[in-house]
């Protein structure tokens, strides 16, 4: 979990700086620092003398990191090392016990004042302070050339699920420098492998050429030469065996430590695997205990359905109740009813209510995931019994849930209006996720799904697998009702242990054709916790700006992440919209599983300190109006995958669908019937398949590049790439032509993936 933010947390009573930042380095808390350090031998100047420079693979040193406001910034070991920022309490934690880590590859680093560092990635933040300035920035760029190296490392890797086994030992990042430190020396070896070759080639003619001499003078002249060459010869000689004894002293040094850390390493791994084990089985026990008790189940508590606490870090952190509280405060003038907006329409066509019930397959979670902590979700080889019957290009086109509300702020006059709709369209995307803890089936290359609604509401959407590496889904959505929708979106996760974060990359555009007004806002970060023991539960945090590009009016939307001590309802969303010129004008709130409201604005003022020590602007409104309302999901629905309505219906067989669409692909409509071995079998068949594809498709390449020919590579066949106008960024975008195929049903051009 994350350290307590010294710059949100209130500060304490009679605290002398502001709440907002932690005060500057003093010289005296220079002097402080320095002589601390001094006093126990290893001040962070010293132990960065003697640490490689930035640049190299591995950096290290003491820095000083905020806790909380109980114990203010406390001194810890910092190690650099493989993309990884590892921290620990003392140098000799680092062989047992590591408090914490950062993955450089993902994290964002910024610098306050002259002293402060701060890195933040996948809701973890490290507010950390240098002795002096000098050192501050020796830490800086070793972090920004670790954080270049690990984001090309992350690119390099290979782009297939099924490619890469789950490694059976624990990831060092100690071990892996010095490994890379033993590469640099075999280098240095071959340099001057390489060099005594050419000098000795050289010495050789050299000599050849002294034999054949007659002349006494030409004679000196040259043997001269050869006096020179042998001394070059000699020099770089030893060279090449100093290396060699710096190689060997090394190999030798760290061969004795690596063997003590690794069987360190197993001993904990049986000791951690046995006592897992233990606790699933505990768990599973009890829950079938409490089934099988239908008097306790029937009188379960309101209460318990409230999330479990997460756990501590190293530190005791506490986190103050209002600290992720907005900074506003809404006074409604006169009661009213609530106006209940938008109507779900009835479909024409009568489509499925029902799909079968999930089977009730027992599985050993921790025998799969253990091996994979730190492992992009992509990578890792996954049966489907984790999954969901649904594809990831599925899970998309279900952000058309609440399409009605596109429909209404399309016919909306105000713009301020219409971003308020747009807003809770942004928002509503979330509310089929409170449930929905299984994974998708990841997209092939190639892979498509259509979502025609054209007959119904007025709309057609068509989604499509457009890269592998990164996995990469481009969606674009046309309504006869008078706005466009289209996205691009990356998926980056990671497996924690203890939870899984998913942060969708790539911008979301809406476009309304009457007004010509352009929206454009990006996703939040999703966190499934628990994901070895106990229920599994999902949390969405972040924020998201909703920018409309032609008229300039944003919308500030918070996810307030879940906390144990707030006293703030979960699943909390709060927001205000602003005219172009930065004046708010609504007020949103609600939660992303239920319903979101706006008040208007009729007066503000700054209101006063607050027992948080926080200034809070408060607004007067008029009584607040429903926007959106989550629909309740079907009967049954938690015995099918806790799908909502329209979720029901994706998987439905459809007549003249693409070859390659989503519905066609056999282990998933296997895994819907409930067949689930013979899913997971086909599957494994349709993987290997795409990696037959892949190799052939590489090995096209590298003969075209050993021809001097140019090797267009895999092109998309319903989207194209092109540089957006608006945020600048590379983008894949419908270039056309699916319906009109699917009109003529001529499907030849479409590849055979399934």
């Amino acid at each position: 979990s994350a350290s307590a933010s010294p710059l949100t947390a209130a500060p304490l009573a009679g605290h002398p700086h502001s709440a907002s930042c932690p005060p500057p380095p003093s010289c005296t808390f220079r002097r402080e620092l320095v002589r601390r350090m001094s006093e126990q031998g290893k001040g962070s100047v010293s132990a960065s003398a003697a640490a490689p420079a930035p640049g190299s693979d591995t950096y290290k040193g003491w820095l000083f990191k905020w806790t909380n406001y109980l114990k203010g910034y406390q001194r810890r070991w910092f190690v650099l090392s493989n993309g990884l920022l590892s921290y620990y309490r003392t140098q000799a934690e680092m062989a047992h016990t590591c408090r914490g880590t950062i993955n450089l590859a993902t994290a964002h680093i910024d610098t306050e004042d002259a002293c402060n560092i701060v890195l933040s990635s996948g809701g973890r933040t490290y507010h950390l302070k240098a002795s002096t300035e000098v050192e501050r920035q020796r830490w800086v760029t070793a972090l920004e050339l670790a954080k270049a190296k690990a984001i090309r490392m992350m690119n390099d890797q290979s782009d297939d699920s099924g490619d890469e086994e789950p490694a059976a030992q624990s990831d060092r990042s100690e071990i892996q420098g010095t490994l890379k430190i033993l590469v640099s020396k075999l280098d240095d070896l071959s340099t001057c492998n390489d060099l005594i070759a050419k000098h000795g080639a050289a010495l050789q003619r050299s000599l050849s050429e002294l034999e054949g001499l007659k002349i006494p003078l030409e004679g000196g002249e040259k043997i001269k030469a050869v006096n020179e060459r042998a001394t070059l010869f000699r020099i770089t000689s030893n060279a090449m065996i100093n290396a060699c004894r710096d190689f060997l002293d090394l190999a030798e040094t760290h061969s004795r430590r690596w063997q003590r850390a690794l069987q360190y390493e197993r001993e904990q791994r049986t000791h951690l695997e046995e006592t897992i084990e233990q606790l699933a089985k505990q768990h599973n026990s009890l829950e079938r205990a409490w089934r099988e008790a239908p008097t306790l189940a029937t009188s379960t508590p309101k209460g318990s359905e409230r999330l479990h606490k997460e756990e501590a870090s190293d530190e005791d952190e506490f986190f103050d109740a209002m600290e992720d509280s907005p900074a506003f405060i809404t006074v409604t003038m006169s009661p009213s009813c609530n106006d209940v907006s938008g109507k779900e329409l009835q479909p024409r066509r009568r489509r499925r209510t029902r799909i079968p019930d999930k089977p009730n397959y027992s599985l050993n979670l921790w025998s799969i995931m253990k091996n994979c902590i730190g492992k992009e979700l992509s990578k890792i080889p996954m049966p489907v019994n984790f999954n969901e019957p649904l594809s990831m290009l599925q899970r998309l086109s279900e952000d058309l849930e609440y399409h009605e509300l596109l429909d209404k702020a399309a016919r909306c006059d105000s713009s301020l209006e219409q971003m308020c709709l747009v807003a809770a369209f942004s928002v509503s995307s979330y509310s089929t996720t409170v449930h929905r803890t299984a994974k998708p089936f990841n997209p092939l290359l190639g892979e498509t799904y259509e979502l025609d609604r054209l007959e119904e509401f007025g709309y057609r959407s068509l989604c499509e697998q457009v890269s592998h590496h990164p996995p990469a889904a481009a969606h674009h959505v046309i309504s006869q009702r008078g706005w466009t929708l289209r996205q691009e979106i990356t998926i980056a996760s990671k497996f924690r242990g203890k939870y899984l974060s998913i942060m969708p990359l790539g911008a979301i555009h809406l476009q309304f054709q009457s007004s010509g007004n352009h929206y454009v806002w990006r996703k939040v970060t999703s966190t499934v916790h628990n994901i070895i023991v106990g229920k599994l539960w999902i949390d969405q945090s972040g924020d998201i700006e909703i920018v409309n590009h032609r008229t300039r009016d944003t919308c500030q939307l918070k996810f307030s992440p879940y906390s144990y001590f707030s006293k703030d309802v979960p699943r909390k969303v709060t927001g205000v919209v602003a005219d172009s010129g930065g004046q708010a004008n609504y007020i949103l709130s609600g939660t992303w599983d239920d319903k979101i409201e706006s008040a208007k604005i009729v007066q503000s003022s700054r209101g006063g300190g607050g027992t948080e020590g926080k200034q809070k602007t408060v607004y007067q409104t008029l009584p607040p109006k429903l926007l959106w309302k989550k629909y309740s999901l079907p009967d049954n629905a938690e015995n099918m995958y806790h799908f909502s309505a329209l979720a029901l219906t994706l998987n439905e067989p459809e007549e003249g669908v693409g070859l390659t669409d989503s519905r066609l692909r056999p282990d998933q409509k296997l895994m819907e019937e409930g067949r689930w071995d013979e899913a997971n079998a086909e599957k494994q068949r349709l993987e290997e398949k795409q990696r037959a594809v892949r190799r052939r498709r590489e090995a096209e390449a590298s003969d075209a590049i050993n021809d001097g020919r140019e090797y267009e590579g895999y092109q998309p066949l319903w989207f194209h790439q092109r540089r957006d106008s608006i945020t600048g960024e590379k983008s894949f975008v419908y270039k056309g032509g699916y319906w009109e195929t699917k009109e003529r049903q001529d499907w030849s051009m479409c590849p055979d993936i399934f």
